[in-house]
């Protein structure tokens, strides 16, 4: 039974999988190829992205800010591509990534 849908980036759907003792390992195998970050590093870029207050900046914008934590405007721009961030936005975005690394 679904209870919510929420966007989530592949190290937090790794870490709910684990706390929900999910068996299945080919699935875990083949997600953590892709992750670069750490839960606990995961969960505090997506506070700090949260409490910029960014009204562009959507929660799948930040489960894929978070699964390829950009290090460069360019990097940041292929991932809104909806969207327009000024460079002030882009800037603070940007910071938070690399006070996190």
């Amino acid at each position: 039974m679904i209870k919510n849908s929420f966007p989530l980036s592949t190290v937090e759907a790794i870490h709910l999988m684990e706390v929900a003792k999910a068996e299945n390992s080919e699935l875990k195998g083949f997600s953590n190829k892709f992750v670069k970050e750490d839960i606990k590093v995961a969960k505090k870029v997506r506070k700090e992205i949260e409490e910029l207050g960014l009204l562009k900046v959507k929660a799948e914008h930040i489960a894929k800010l978070i699964d390829l934590m950009p290090d460069n405007l360019e990097d940041l721009n292929k991932i809104f591509i909806d969207v327009g961030l000024d460079e002030n936005e882009s800037n603070k975005i940007l910071n938070i990534f690399k006070t996190n690394k």
